[in-house]
Order: C-alpha cells, then sequence, then structure tokens
C-alpha cells in the first residue's frame, strides 16, 4: 500500500449561515427564488448543484407557467425511473405558494413497472399521446421514453407545452445525440417554454451541451457550490482526495471503508482494469470485512451484517440484478418517503451503475468510488450524493481509489489515464467550490457591492474586491482583455468553468503540465488554452476569444495559486490537512499577498503544479518517475495546429520585445516559440496550410 490513507486533494470548509436552507414567505429557498424571479422567460437555464432543490424550483416555475403564463401542460423528462420520484406531488400551499403541486399517477410513467431501458415501450408511447390529448396538467417521463414519443407524434405535437429537462448535461449538440436533436428541432419552431436543469454543466466528451446560438437563447439562473455549501446548517467541510492503491481493490478499500459513517460504495464496471470480474463475489467479499453475515431483511431486501463490536449493519446492495423481486423491493425500501429523514433506515450503499445523479439520500457522508468513472460529470454527480446537509452530519468525504501502475506497459498506460482523470476531477471541483472571481483592466475602478478594504478602492494600486455574501472577488489585472460582445461578457461571466472543463480534460495537456519538465507554461495557458476557447467559440471575434482565454486561465490559475499558498510546508501524509482545508483561505490570503497581477505572470504559471503537489504526497517516488519516463517518451514533434498557434505567439513576442525568438534561449517558452515559428514555415512551404 502507497498510503495509510486516503490523501485529501480538495477541502472546503463552510461558514454554516443557514442562508442556502431559509424560506421566504413563498416557502422557497434562495436558489428557488432567484429560479422563479426569472419564470416569464420562454428559455431557461438553471444550473445549480445537487440538494440545492432544483425540482422544487421546477414545480414552482410550471405551475405559474399553467396557471399564469398561457400553457396547456407541462412535461417533466428525466434521465432515469429512479429520479421521477423527485417530482411527486407536493403540499406546497402549506409553506405559503399559491398552489400544490400534483401529478395524477396514471400520469407518472417512471412507476411504471419494468427496468430503465433505451426500447421504445408501446405502452408508455401511448399513454403520453393520451396525456397529450386530455385537460391534465402534468407528464413525469424519462429522457428515453420522451425521445421516442417526440419520433411518434412529431415536435408539433408539443406546441404551447413546457418542456422541462432534468439533468441537462446528458443532452449535447453531437449528431448522434437524439434529444439534443429534438431540442434544436423545439427550439427552431418556438412554440415551446424549455426549462432546462443541471448541476453540472459540462459533459465527459467534451461535446458542448447546446449550440452557441441555441445557448444564446436562454436566461440562466446559476446557484454556486460556494453559496450551496455556505448557506448550510450543519455540513462543515468537503473533503475530496484519492487513495493509491497496489494489488486488489478489494484489499485495499478496508483503509478507506469506515462502517460508522453513511457510505456510498461505487465498485468498478466489470470491464474495468480494477474489477475481478466478478461483481457478485466483490460484494460477498467487502461484506465479509465488514463483519458476519446475518441474513436479508425480509421487509427492505437490505444484507444484514454483525460487526464485533456489536452492531448490525444494515447494507443495500444495488449490484446483484439476478433476483428482479429481490432488487425491486431494496430500491423501494431505499426510496420509501417514511424513511426519508430516518437516519438509521440504512448504513452502506453498494452499488455499480445506480445510486450517482438524482439519489437522494440526505445521510450520506462518504462517497467511496473504485477506479475512474466516465467522466467528470459522473463524478461530480457522485460527490453531490454526499453534499446534502443533515442534523450531525458535519463532513462529508469523496474518495477515489486508483490503482497505482505497475511494471507491464500497458498497465503503466492505462494508470496513468485514471490519474490523469482523477486530478482533473479534483482540479474543476476545486473551480466549482472557488468563490467567482470577476476580472477587469487594471485601473478599471471599483465595482458596486465589493468590499476593498479599510482604505477602500485606490487607482494605481493593487485593488482587490470582496463580496462575501455572493461569493465573488474581484481582481484587477494588467494587460487583460476585456470581452467586447454580449456573448463573450456572458461566457466570461457564467461560463469559464466549462471552459476550464475542456482544458482539464485534455489528456495531452496534462500529461504534459503534470509530468514533463521541459513544457513551459504558456504552452498550456496560451496555445492549447488558446485552442479550446476558439474551438469551442468559433464565432468570436479573435478579441474576443482571447478575452475568454484570458479569463478563463486566471480563474483556473489564481484558485491554483491560492491553493499552493495555503498548502505551505504541511505534510498531508502525517495527518496535518491544514494545507487543503483551507482552500477559501488561500485565496483571500492570496487576495492580500498579491501585489500586481499582470497577465503574463499568470500565463506563466503551471496549471497543474499544486495538483503535482498533492500528487507527490500520494504516489511513491519510483512510481512518479516511472510514469514521468512515460510521458516523456510520449512527447510529439510540433503538428501543423500546435505549429500555427506558436507562430501567432511568436509574432506578438516580437512585437512586444523588438526581435524574434532564440532557438537558444534558456527560457523554455521562448526556445518553443522558436521552434513553432520554423514548424509553421515549414509546413506553410510544404503546402499544409489551406
Amino acid at each position: 500500500m502507497t498510503a495509510a490513507k486516503p490523501i485529501p486533494a480538495v477541502s472546503f470548509q463552510t461558514a454554516r449561515s443557514g442562508a442556502s436552507t431559509n424560506a421566504n414567505e413563498l416557502g422557497m429557498r434562495p436558489m428557488q427564488e432567484r429560479a422563479y424571479n426569472k419564470r416569464g422567460e420562454q428559455y431557461l437555464l438553471i444550473k445549480s448543484p445537487p440538494a440545492s432543490g432544483k425540482s422544487r424550483a421546477l414545480m414552482f416555475i410550471a405551475l405559474d407557467k399553467l396557471h399564469n403564463q398561457g400553457l396547456r401542460q407541462a412535461i417533466i423528462v428525466v434521465p432515469e425511473k429512479s429520479i421521477g420520484g423527485s417530482f411527486g406531488d407536493e403540499p406546497l400551499s402549506q409553506y405559503g405558494f399559491w398552489a400544490d403541486w400534483s401529478v395524477k399517477p396514471k400520469w407518472n410513467l417512471c412507476n411504471t413497472p419494468g427496468a430503465d431501458d433505451e426500447k421504445a415501450d408501446p405502452s408508455k408511447i401511448k399513454a403520453a399521446g393520451h396525456f397529450l390529448e386530455s385537460d391534465d396538467q402534468v407528464l413525469v417521463c424519462t429522457h428515453a421514453t420522451f425521445r421516442f414519443v417526440v419520433e411518434r407524434f412529431g415536435v408539433e405535437e408539443f406546441d404551447d407545452r413546457l418542456i422541462a429537462v432534468d439533468e441537462f448535461h446528458h443532452v449535447s449538440a453531437g449528431e448522434d445525440n437524439r434529444l439534443g436533436n429534438q431540442l434544436t428541432e423545439f427550439i427552431a419552431r418556438d412554440k415551446v417554454h424549455i426549462v432546462a436543469m443541471t448541476g453540472s454543466y459540462f459533459r465527459g466528451d467534451a461535446v458542448p451541451v447546446l449550440t452557441p446560438e441555441d445557448e444564446a437563447k436562454f436566461e440562466t439562473v446559476t446557484y454556486t457550490y460556494y453559496e450551496q455549501l455556505n448557506g448550510y446548517e450543519h455540513l462543515k467541510q468537503l473533503d475530496i482526495g484519492y487513495f493509491f492503491y497496489t494489488g486488489r481493490y478489494l484489499e485495499a478499500i478496508e483503509h478507506c471503508l469506515d462502517p460508522s459513517r453513511k457510505t456510498i460504495v461505487h465498485i468498478p464496471s466489470v470491464n474495468a482494469r480494477e474489477s475481478t470480474k466478478d461483481k457478485v463475489a466483490e460484494v460477498n467479499e467487502i461484506l465479509h470485512y465488514l463483519g458476519k453475515w446475518q441474513g436479508a431483511d425480509p421487509v427492505t431486501g437490505f444484507e444484514l451484517v454483525a460487526m464485533s463490536d456489536g452492531r448490525v449493519l444494515k447494507i443495500a446492495d444495488l449490484v446483484d440484478d439476478s433476483d428482479p423481486a429481490r432488487r425491486t423491493k431494496v430500491l423501494a425500501a431505499l426510496k420509501d418517503p417514511a424513511h426519508k429523514n430516518d437516519r438509521d433506515h440504512v448504513d452502506i450503499i453498494i452499488a455499480l451503475g445506480m445510486a450517482k445523479e438524482g439519489f437522494d439520500w440526505i445521510w450520506c457522508e462518504h462517497a467511496l468510488t473504485v477506479g475512474y468513472r466516465s467522466s467528470l460529470t459522473e463524478i461530480i454527480q457522485i460527490i453531490g450524493r454526499a453534499t446534502r446537509d443533515a442534523p450531525g452530519k458535519s463532513v462529508a468525504t469523496f474518495t477515489n481509489l486508483i490503482a497505482e501502475p505497475d511494471a507491464s506497459e500497458a498497465a503503466v498506460a492505462d494508470a496513468i489515464n485514471d490519474t490523469l482523470k482523477a486530478i482533473a476531477a479534483s482540479l474543476l471541483m476545486e473551480q466549482v467550490l472557488a468563490p467567482r472571481f470577476t476580472f477587469s483592466p487594471k485601473n478599471a475602478g471599483p465595482l458596486p457591492d465589493f468590499d476593498y478594504g479599510p482604505e477602500g478602492y485606490q487607482e494605481g494600486k493593487a485593488n482587490v474586491g470582496v463580496n462575501e455574501e455572493r461569493g465573488q472577488y474581484h481582481f484587477e489585472i494588467a494587460g487583460l482583455v476585456t470581452p467586447k460582445s454580449p456573448e463573450a461578457a456572458r461566457i466570461c461571466e457564467q461560463d469559464l468553468n466549462e471552459v476550464i472543463a475542456a482544458f482539464v480534460q485534455k489528456k495531452s495537456v496534462a500529461e504534459r503540465g503534470l509530468f514533463d519538465e521541459n513544457t513551459a507554461p504558456q504552452e498550456m495557458t496560451q496555445v492549447a488554452m488558446g485552442k479550446i476557447v476558439r474551438d469551442r467559440y468559433p464565432d468570436l471575434s479573435a478579441e474576443d476569444q482571447e478575452a475568454v482565454r484570458q479569463h478563463a486561465i486566471a480563474a483556473l490559475n489564481l484558485t491554483q495559486k491560492a491553493k499552493s499558498l495555503a498548502m505551505g510546508t504541511a505534510d498531508v501524509t502525517e495527518g496535518e490537512q491544514r494545507a487543503n482545508t483551507a482552500l477559501l483561505e488561500g485565496v483571500r490570503q492570496y487576495a492580500m499577498d498579491v501585489r500586481e497581477l499582470d497577465i503574463d505572470l499568470i500565463d506563466s504559471i503551471n496549471p497543474w503544479h499544486a495538483a503535482y503537489a498533492v500528487l507527490a504526497k500520494a504516489m511513491t517516488e519510483s512510481t512518479l518517475k516511472q510514469v514521468q519516463a512515460a510521458i516523456s517518451a510520449k512527447r510529439t514533434k510540433i503538428l501543423p495546429d500546435e505549429a500555427k498557434e506558436l507562430a501567432v505567439a511568436a509574432v506578438k513576442f516580437k512585437k512586444e520585445r523588438g526581435r524574434v525568438p532564440s532557438i537558444t534561449s534558456s527560457d523554455a517558452w521562448e526556445q518553443r516559440l522558436a521552434e513553432g515559428a520554423a514548424a509553421f514555415m515549414r509546413f506553410r512551404e510544404e503546402g499544409r496550410y489551406e
């Protein structure tokens, strides 16, 4: 075993203000009130973390659209049947609203027997057709059912209706995403209202959720993790970390699985290299580690395991699907509303593909995942299972068990890939959890509602403004390009995390940033991030593309510098977690310590440096060297696209310094610019550019 316990990579300490759980006179929490205030919009996108109340926000909005905006019906679309329960009847009038939310049982198609699948169910399609002809107002169904219903009846049959899509990140602008294509048709026809809701507005495959022209039609409501977690009443801290192991994960899991904590364990897919290929045997081995099996509870189907201290653990097995009746019993017991607030109802849930997005178990304290999952989105959804606020729950934890590389080349490549994905997830979560950054050029003036310290805003000095209530920091950056178009301004204000997600998911960038010492930071901050922005927003002007690039890399690198500052010299392997329990404190400290920020300085920071520092504590030195050697061996020659990017940067270098970059320079970035400019000339002579 590399370490005796998990290594925390990110830790967020909350203010526990209680603000996010306080309701107004209509029974709305802050996020719900914020969304309701935009209820008149035809196209509304709600970006809000798990547990912030998106389903109830939709109820408030849908009721207003049905009663006051002339819409005929509301159709709620969820990715899997288990999430349909979130949209059941709610007596909203008891809490101050002017109407109750009601769904007739026959119109909640998520409650029909059978498993989730992609096949067309004729009975559900027929039922949806009857609903469209009826005077009833609300239908709930899965994404799959909705796709088949639209194919059967056509987009025209949905005119004057509200379509609400939960877990909207399942949609994409890709040609093979049927739901995405159908939504494009609905938007083009412009006869429906759409409310899209998601806790993670990015996908694991880096394909955009909506095309830029469609996304521009949506009014966005953003409620951040920072606001949500800081506004809790009970939860003090969220920890996210890695655990690197050698050998079988089933022998490593005892170092991470604490039976005294309410835990969801996600075992690896049978196709994953961590798997033993026998998922049922893996569950049995975990049960054996925990204690002596006592049989199954006849009512709930939970496995009963007696521990040595006399406690009997109640464990829900969602892995074994050999007995559909038993599985249905377990799922029904987990969803039983009578036990929603019963902390002792179940102790541990073991799952494979279930219990992720939309799964509401407020008592979950620890999400333990073996191996890397399919995407960053999936990781963030799993983390969301542990971030519910509940009495007596002060710390929530996500732990990712990752196998260390071994001697074989194939295993090294696989292990590096999983490691990069885990680090990308932690970097993205740092960005999601951090306060929002607002950037402006040097001496642009103070922004309203920001506190610039005892002496206030002072022209000519390094000014940093703070808005604690909104969780925002204002930094001035010399040389910053400001967005000119409304769309670029919107991206800089709302979508920087989506740009950063695309950046951290780029494997070649992560490899070189973490493990190739010969890579200049500017290759990542300028070339790689620049290409991502241009590919993602091709219709923006070159100036606006550069503004988005600068804002995105500034947000990422300021968080990373704050983390580095917070880490100090603490040795997390010895349990001194001051380093990683102070991300926000690091932001504050960095804000106070910084004397002058300019964009060239920010571009010269390696975005992966702080992540590598944590990784160095989690992996052995020999493993790191092995990984480093594997990455260095893969370093490729400059490709035509990269040469073009470097040539543009070389022209900028010449304008600023009055000379061309030198191939013999001691500065790695200048060397790379010279190489790139030479390669560009060579490729152009060869006719490689149009």
